[in-house]
This record gives structure tokens, sequence and C-alpha cells, in this order.
């Protein structure tokens, strides 16, 4: 029956079958004619020879003729896109690339700030009438691809030479190059018909080859048939101009193993922009993010967003990192102002979580009573949390009120900003908010602060502190932590803060300062304590340990190992905590224990502040602060203190003319002389009783924030600490090697042993009785518990 259908349908020359071209099939074949006669009596009166030979005028003004001129229609319009596909001269370019110069003649490229030297470099290969291509090479995020885009930009608005006026600008995707061709020769075929349509076209093309270490390898083995085999020959005779585009690294480990590859491209380094260009770079993207979230962006958060970037955030390059953190600062706050805050997500999840525990003790403790106290308590914990939720709320809704009246007013009228209603606004706002803003009307320095403080973990007031204020009072924050070591710390500030006015060389680093004196006297707790203040926290300390490089050899594992041999192309332990950490105290412990030529290498550091790594790239030391410690010259220091009153130590100038000898025996004159000598002098009595009740006061802090027991000492303790502390070469580590023997395992058996019987004591005091330590728990009361620990040995470091 369909069959016949199709003959009728085809002969009235019409594109389906009718439903009429189906009931005339239906009555003209025998055996259904019978079916179709049984079921209605009705089709016995059909006219089957008029509705064959009249079947177009009588269905003229069928519903179906209608349909079936849409569907002609349809045919000839698909027939007309197919006779113009067949005719497209460059099917692969279309497929396999992008116009880059296209999009940006549509306006679809951001404008580029700050890269006219890397662009002016470009046209001056491809100018060229051979090797006319450049390859771009640079850290990740530095903004490789974004030169690229400037050219096509400068293409578009025809502001490149004569020469270069009609070329078009393609990017070559090697993904979808490479999909689908499993086929042995496919992506041979698809690669060769790109660069012939290339070489064919009536317009001069240039490729553009992002992340090219892939070519390396692309359709076949490494060297045998792979996509940089047969890009070579056309490279080479300057039939093909292309633009490449990939990481220092990949170049070093993919390119210049291959000679002949690499002669064919001229390398354009594109370095990480300054602070002050970067800057640049993201106003002149503020337009286009501020149409995106339809929020205000200050010029403050842009210049917080590139400073605060470069300074804590490390392993990422300007301006990629600044870009992140403003972006990731924008959808925060559009995010404020459309969803409920965090603070009210948390409570509501505390309070849900109370309930949950509150109904669960509840069922419990009508079968077993035994959950009376913690019922209890958390009654008003559940009140106060409602009573929170309920603050919270009301403040959120009318910052959201007051910042939606800013923005329609905004919205309605630019100029308003200055207006007496709109800053009224601001600061009735401001004052809702105090310090812990729930709704952020635009995006400000402060939510920069806290996206980096966020991904950092550095508090959000480390990074806030004027730097200058914080020059300042670097000399008594340093003297909380560090004890008795005034002239040393004073010698530390007084060489940074000339450092900071910009006195001393700018190329050298911020201070060069030799720690000298005996163990455990504060040097590497100044390291410490210099990262925490100057860089906002001690993650910022790169600690190298001198007396692992006593060899030689050693020298290739701190920059890198050359080219040619094992580990090349890893870095070097100090150039690449450097260069993804470039805000940092650098402390070189034990140096007297280093090989001569290790020493040797830090001179140009000391000088120019600058290393060469094994990879030839330069790293910047400009912004760290080098402090090398040893324990030379201990010996002399001392002979000139020991068995004497404090009053009758040498004075710093004198302790240092009797450290002299000693030094100039293990160092050279010329590594002395590129840095500032610091004597330490060895720790007193008084200076130890400080220590101790400092070190006890942190474990106390501790047991009380996690246990809630309050724990007390006498001075009889801390006399007896003192008199282990017998070996004053050790210095202040033996009161934590004390400390850590003799009263904390004690102390924490007392603990251990109050939780298992679930009665923890409100008060703890330590004493001694008969020179041994005692614990006293809760002492007021009548269940009074002794614990004796007997007198041990002096603990030395």
């Amino acid at each position: 029956m369909l069959e016949q259908s199709w003959l009728l349908a085809s002969a009235d020359q019409n594109p389906v079958i009718r439903s009429g071209h189906i009931l005339v099939a239906l009555l003209t074949a025998a055996d259904l004619y019978q079916l179709a006669i049984r079921a209605s009596s009705m089709f016995d009166l059909f006219p089957i020879d008029t509705m064959k030979h009249k079947y177009l005028e009588i269905c003229k003004d069928s519903v179906e003729s209608e349909v079936a001129a849409k569907t002609t229609e349809n045919n000839e319009i698909s027939s007309n896109i197919s006779d113009e596909s067949k005719s497209n001269k460059t099917p692969a370019l279309d497929q396999y690339t992008i116009n880059l110069t296209e999009k940006a003649k549509k306006g679809g490229i951001d404008p580029v700030i700050g890269r006219e030297f890397e662009i002016r470099l470009m046209l001056d290969i491809l100018m060229r009438r051979r090797q006319n291509n450049p390859i771009l090479t640079g850290e990740p995020g530095v903004g490789k691809t974004a030169v690229v885009e400037g050219l096509a930009l400068k293409i578009a608005n025809n502001l490149v030479p004569d020469a270069l006026k009609n070329v078009q600008l393609h990017v070559l995707d090697m993904g979808l190059l490479q999909a689908g061709a499993s086929v042995k020769g496919e992506f041979e075929n698809r690669l060769k018909q790109v660069i012939q349509e290339v070489q064919a076209s009536a317009h001069p093309i240039i490729l553009f080859i992002d992340e090219a270490h892939t070519l390396i390898g692309a359709g076949g083995q490494a060297g045998q048939n792979d996509a940089a085999n047969l890009l070579k020959p056309a490279l080479a005779r300057g039939e093909l101009r292309t633009i490449a585009a990939t990481t220092w690294a990949e170049y070093k480990q993919y390119f210049e193993k291959d000679a002949a590859l690499s002669r064919r491209f001229q390398v354009v380094k594109v370095e990480e922009p300054t602070e002050e260009v970067a800057i640049d770079m993201l106003r002149a993207m503020i337009p286009v993010m501020s149409a995106h979230f339809k929020l205000q962006i200050d010029d403050e958060a842009i210049v917080t967003a590139v400073h605060s970037s470069h300074r804590y955030i490390s392993g990422r390059q300007l301006p990629d990192k600044a870009i992140s953190v403003l972006d990731t600062a924008s959808a925060r706050v559009a995010l404020t102002q459309n969803a409920e805050p965090v603070k009210l997500d948390q409570l509501k999840a505390q309070l849900h979580n109370l309930k949950l525990e509150f109904n669960i003790l509840e069922n419990e403790h009508k079968q077993n009573p035994v959950h009376h106290e913690r019922i209890e308590n958390l009654k008003p914990e559940i009140q106060s949390l409602e009573q929170d939720i309920e603050a919270t709320e009301q403040k959120w809704k009318k910052e959201l009120e007051i910042v939606y009246k800013i923005k329609a007013l905004e919205t309605e009228n630019p100029e308003s900003a200055k207006n007496d209603e709109v800053t009224q606004l601001r600061n009735q706002l401001q004052e809702i908010q105090g310090t812990t803003p729930l709704v952020f009307e635009r995006v400000n320095a402060q939510i920069i602060n806290e996206i980096i403080s966020d991904w950092t973990g550095i508090p959000v007031g480390n990074m806030v502190n004027d730097e200058i204020k914080q020059i300042l009072t670097l000399e008594e924050k340093l003297e909380q932590r560090v004890m008795g070591q005034d002239y040393a710390l004073h010698q530390l500030v007084q060489g940074i803060k000339t450092s900071k006015a910009k006195l001393e060389d700018p190329n050298k680093p911020q201070g060069v300062f030799f720690l000298v004196g005996p163990s455990g006297v504060g040097k590497t707790e100044t390291a410490l304590a210099l990262a925490n203040e100057l860089y906002g926290g001690e993650s910022h300390l790169i600690t190298i340990n001198m007396s692992e490089y006593q060899e030689a050899h050693t020298v290739s594992s701190l920059k890198g190992a050359p080219p040619g041999y094992v580990g090349y192309g890893q870095g070097g332990v100090l150039t690449e905590a450097v260069r993804r950490n470039p805000y940092s105290v650098v402390l070189l412990d034990e140096i007297e224990k280093a090989h001569s030529d290790v020493q040797e290498l830090f001179y140009q550091v000391f000088d120019k502040g600058m290393l060469e790594d094994g990879e030839g790239r330069v790293i910047d030391f400009k912004n760290t602060t080098i402090l090398l410690t040893s324990n030379a010259g201990s010996s002399a220091i001392m002979q000139a203190c020991l068995n004497r009153p404090v009053e009758e130590w040498p004075s710093a100038e004198e302790l240092l003319e009797h450290l002299k000898p000693s030094l100039y025996k293990q160092f050279k004159p010329a590594f002395l002389g590129r840095m500032r000598i610091v004597p330490y002098f060895p720790l007193h009595d008084d200076l130890l009783v400080r220590i101790i009740h400092h070190k006890l006061g942190k474990i106390i802090d501790r047991i009380e924030k996690q246990y809630e027991i309050k724990v007390e000492y006498s001075e009889d303790l801390t006399e007896l600490l003192l008199s282990r502390c017998t070996e004053v070469d050790s210095g202040a580590r033996n009161v934590d090697n004390i400390l850590n023997s003799s009263v904390l395992p004690a102390l924490a058996t007392e603990i251990l042993v109050a939780l298992s019987e679930q009665h923890l004591p409100k008060l703890i005091m330590i004493d001694v009785k008969d020179d041994e330590i005692i614990y006293q728990l809760d002492p007021k009361s009548k269940t009074t518990k002794k614990k004796t620990v007997k007198k041990t040995k002096p603990v030395t470091a």
C-alpha cells in the first residue's frame, strides 16, 4: 500500500505522500478493499477513478497542500545551502580555525594595554621574507594570547604596515584538528589541507598556534610524521607565516631539543608586567567587567588587586592573578546583592544542628535521664542563635534596601554619585554596616583584601596595615617576640628603614644581614618574626639549610641544573622559591657549612639583586630580605660573656670586634663586605626567666582554649626550670626541651585521666616540692589530688 501511495504521489509530482494517495492505494488493492468495505460501507461510494485523475484539483484547498508547499520551499533552501557549502574554497580553515581579525572587527576582543613593545617585535619578525615566525614565550598568565589579540586589533584598525593590512589572523584549534582523527593519516591530511588553503588563499593568512608545544608528537610519535615535521618545510620557505605561543619551560623542554624546528622561530619574551602596567591593563577591562556584573568598581579596588595579589599570591603571574581576584570580588559583591549572606546561612545551619541535637537528646532523656545538663545548656544556645538570626536578617534587609536605592539613583542619573542624597544614603549604609557589611554596594579595597585573605590564609589586618607605619613600629613588635637582642633588632630595623626610604641602591635586596651568635639565642626566631611583620605571615619565609651544600657541585641544586644535565628544566631550590614568592625573607641557615663556590654564588644576589637560573631566566631578589646565620665565632662570644655579670658584658661594638678574627678565618673578606654583621648575645638568667614565663603562658592558653581549664604555676616552678637550663650553648631551645620532657607529659596524663572520668577540673596548680614538680587539681576543694614528677636530669638541645 505504501509503495502504491509513493507511486501515486510521484505521478502527481508531490514531494510528500498525502492522505488521499493512501486512500486511493487502499481501495485499489483488492484484498484491502474488501477489508475496508467490511469496516464501513461508505468506502463503496468513494469515486476512485475521479480521485486518480483529478486529485490535485479536488484537494487544492486542503490543509495538506500548504504543508506540502512549505516542505518544497525548505528543500529548495537546503539544496541552495548545500550548493554553497560545496563551492566554499576553505572548508578546513572554516572548520579548524577561528578568524581572530573578524572577531576584532566585531568588537569581540577586549582592549590590550601595555604590550606595544612585544607587538612591535612581532611585526618586525612577520615582515621578514623568510623565517618570519615569532614564538611568544613566558610564564602562564602573563598575557601571551593577549599580545596576539592586540596584533589582531591593530590589523582590524589598519594600524600596521601596508604589507600586513589585508592579512587575516586565524587561530588554529589543535583540539578540533585532532578530534576524531583516529584513523592513521587522517590528522596529517587535515593539517596538510589547512596549510594548502592558507597558501592558496587570496588574502594572506597568519596562523596562531597557542600551546605550540602540543605540535611535538601530535598525529604521531615525536619526530615521526608529527605536526611539527609537517610544518617545517612551509615554515622554512616562508610560505606559511605562524605565530606560536608556549611557556618558557615547555619551550626549553620541546622546542630547544629540535634544532630544526627552533631555528624556524624567533623568540619573543613576554615578561610579567610591572605593577603600574598591570593597573593600566585592569583599568582597560573595567567597562566590560562593570557591564557584565552591573556593578561599580572603584579604582582603589584595581590598585589593591594588583598590589596585594603581587605581594601575597605566589605561583601565579600578573595580570592573570589580579584579574582573577577582581573577577572573584565582583562575583561576590553581585552575590551579596542577590542572595542571602554567608553569615546568615551559617547561623541557620548552626541552629538546625543544635535543634537536631536537642531533639535527639530529649528523646533519649525520656527513657534514660543522663543528658539533663546538656539539654539545659542547649536551650539558651538555641534562643541566642534565633535572636542572632533575627538581628542579622533585619540588618541584611536594611542594607539591601539602601543599596538598591543607591543603584536606582545612579541608573537614573550616572552623575548623581556626588549628589547629597547618594552621599547621605552611603553614610547611612556605612553606619548600619559597621565593620561587618553583609551587602556591598560596589567593589572596593575591602572586598579585594577579603578575597586574598580567603585564598592565602593571611589575616586581612596584616594586609591593610599601612606599610610606612608598619616599618616605624617594626622594632617594637620584634622586641615583643625576640627577647634580649635589642642591639641586633635595632641594626636590622635601621637597615630595613633605609631601604624602604629608597636611600640605598634600588637594585639590591631590601637588606642583607649576617646574624652571628650561639645556638638558641633568637636568630631563627628573628627570621620568623620579620616574615610575619614585613610580608604578612611566616609562610613568606624561605629557609635553605646550607649544611646540605658542602660540595661544589651542589650549586646546581640551588639555581637549577644547566642544559644537558639531569634535572634541567626543573628549576632550583632557591630560584624557584623566590620566583614563586618574590616578597619573602630568605634565611640561609648555617652559612659557614656551605662550600666556598656556593657562597660565591650569592655575590651577584647581594650586589645586583638578581640571579640567573639554570634555564637562563633572571630571578628578581629586589623585594627579598636576606638573613644569613652562623655559629662561627660563638666561642669568642661565650668567652667574652661567660662567668661575668651582665653589667660587665662587652658592648655590641666590642663584641663585634671580638667576632671579626673568627669570621675572617671562616669567610672571605669579599663575602663579609657585602653584608651587615649583626652579633647576638647569649641569654642571661633574667632573659631565660622571661622566656620560661612566655613558653608557660602559651601552654596555659592552649589548655584553657581546648578544655576551659585554668592553669596556674608558682615561682618555684620557674626557678626549678631555670636551674635545669645549665647548658648555655642550647639557649632558649633548652626551655622547650625541659617543658616537653618534665611538665607536659604529666600534665597531659592528668587531663586524659580527668577526661576518662568525665570530670574535668576547673583549676590545675603546678608547684614544686623538694625539687619535684607536683600537680594539684582543684586545690581549694576537698578532693585534692597531687601528682609528683621525679627530678630529671637537665635536657640539652
